[in-house]
């Protein structure tokens, strides 16, 4: 892996999650309840406060729990809820350990139908249907991870040019077209629910 993202927007964090699979895995989980760019610029925040270029996974599993959550809570804080992500970072990165020795690109590397890359990313801790589907959509996009069917088992996310989640951003157009999709599907939802009540 070695390509350039436009997810964290801002050079280091986006460079460090184009070369090193883990950061970018690390980053797809904590894209939750926070914009984006926060997210995606967790990854390289936490290498450096660990004093390192990379995210090791065999490190971080080792790391003492209470440690790696105050790590997380340095200001500015990696996450808006940065206890629970150190303990959901720490379980990616055990079960990393457990069943790839620590290496984030034996999840797909070598997988060549698109259902099992899908079935190995859900089984990830942290990872929904959902997070998984968008991950291998960003996979497939662009980092150049094309196994048979990886559209079709990305779902909506695989679609050319759909603009749907972050597998669709390389850069700031493409991020406001993002944006402007999500907040569409938000008053969607909103509207649903309010046409659903009494």
């Amino acid at each position: 892996m070695d390509v350039t993202l436009h997810l964290a927007q801002d050079p280091e964090a986006d460079e460090l999650l184009g070369r090193s699979p883990l950061a970018a895995l690390v980053g797809m989980l904590l894209d939750q309840q926070v914009p984006m760019e926060w997210a995606f610029k967790g990854p390289r925040t936490i290498a450096d406060r660990l004093g390192a270029d990379d995210l090791d996974a065999h490190e971080i599993a080792a790391q003492d729990p209470e440690a790696f959550a105050a790590l997380l809570s340095e200001k500015p804080a990696v996450h808006r809820y940065p206890g629970s992500m150190a303990k959901r970072i720490q379980q990616l990165c055990q079960y990393l350990v457990e069943h790839y020795d620590g290496r984030a690109e034996l999840v797909w590397k070598g997988v060549d139908d698109g259902r099992e890359l899908l079935r190995r990313l859900q089984d990830l801790p942290g990872f929904g249907k959902q997070k998984a589907q968008i991950f291998l959509a960003l996979l497939g996009k662009q980092l150049g991870v094309c196994p048979e069917g990886w559209r079709e088992a990305a779902g909506s996310y695989g679609e050319p040019k759909s603009f749907r989640s972050v597998a669709d951003i390389t850069g700031p157009e493409s991020l406001t077209k993002v944006r402007a999709h999500k907040q569409e599907m938000k008053a969607a939802a909103k509207a649903a629910k309010a046409a659903g009540r009494p």
